[in-house]
This record gives structure tokens, C-alpha cells and sequence, in this order.
């Protein structure tokens, strides 16, 4: 498969001259005229017209160039901006702003009634004692808290 070991290996004697890698372009005189976008192409010569060679024009393209744009009106702004000042709408709040203000205070207001009715869950749940039951809670308290306090003032003297 493919040359022999050996055989595609470069050329060491000779090197690369000056211009040998640079492409060959065609001469100026060769190269058509590209067509812009609007124009027309030429039309395509008959079967029995004859070229015409050796053409030569005198006119002096930069300086008809110079006048011409010297002699040329100046063009008019394309598309002048509107004054946003003088507009139907001017001043006034968008549709689309008040919309999603009321959004918004919706949800405060659905965000408040969540509150207070979470408020008064909490309220409901919430009972007074009656006073028996409480004296009683204090008094067992109080014990608990004596006994705790004889056996740290024992511990802490030793």
C-alpha cells in the first residue's frame, strides 16, 4: 500500500527562490468590471459585431471626480428623530406599569390577610390558666429549684 519507505521525502538540493510561492494575478486590464447592486449588465454582444480594441478615453477621472462632488447638492438627513416631548402619550403612566402595580399590591394585600390570619391562629391558641392550676405550677417550681440549689451549694463547698 502507498510509494516505498523513503520515496516521498523533500528535494534537500533545491530551495525556494524569490516570487516562486506568490500567485500570479491576471493583469488590470483584464479584469471585468464588477456590477453594483441597481446597475445594469451589458447587454450581450450580436453574432455579427465586431470588438472595438485599443479604446483609449482622455478624461482625467480625479479631477472630474472633485468637481462632481463640489457641484453635488447635499444630501437631506435621512429620518429626523420625533420629539418624545410633543407626543398624544407624553406624561402619562403606561398600561402596562399600572398592571403590574395592582399585581403587586394584590399580593401585599393576599401576603397581609396571610399574616393576620396566622395572628389569630396563634391567638386562639393561647389560653389563660385558671389560677389554681397556676399556683400549683409555681409551688412545684419552687421545689424543683430548692432541691437544685441545696445540692449545687453542697457540691460548690467541698
Amino acid at each position: 500500500m502507498g510509494a516505498a519507505k523513503g520515496t516521498l521525502r523533500p528535494d534537500v538540493t533545491g530551495f525556494r527562490k524569490r516570487g516562486t510561492g506568490n500567485p500570479v494575478l491576471v493583469p488590470k486590464k483584464q479584469v471585468s468590471k464588477i456590477v453594483r447592486p441597481g446597475e445594469k449588465k451589458q447587454a450581450v454582444p450580436k453574432n455579427g459585431d465586431k470588438p472595438i480594441h485599443g479604446l483609449v478615453s482622455d478624461k482625467n477621472f480625479i479631477v472630474a471626480n472633485a468637481v462632481e462632488n463640489i457641484l453635488a447638492a447635499p444630501k437631506l438627513p435621512a429620518r429626523q428623530e420625533q420629539d418624545m416631548l410633543k407626543k398624544k402619550t407624553y406624561g402619562r403612566v403606561p398600561k402596562f406599569v399600572t398592571k403590574i402595580k395592582r399585581e403587586i399590591e394584590d399580593e401585599y394585600n393576599l401576603v397581609r390577610e396571610m399574616q393576620i390570619e396566622e395572628q389569630n391562629e396563634r391567638d386562639q391558641q393561647r389560653m389563660l390558666m385558671p389560677e389554681e392550676e397556676r399556683q400549683e405550677l409555681i409551688a412545684a417550681l419552687k421545689k424543683k429549684w430548692e432541691v437544685l440549689m441545696r445540692d449545687y451549694q453542697k457540691e460548690s463547698h467541698h
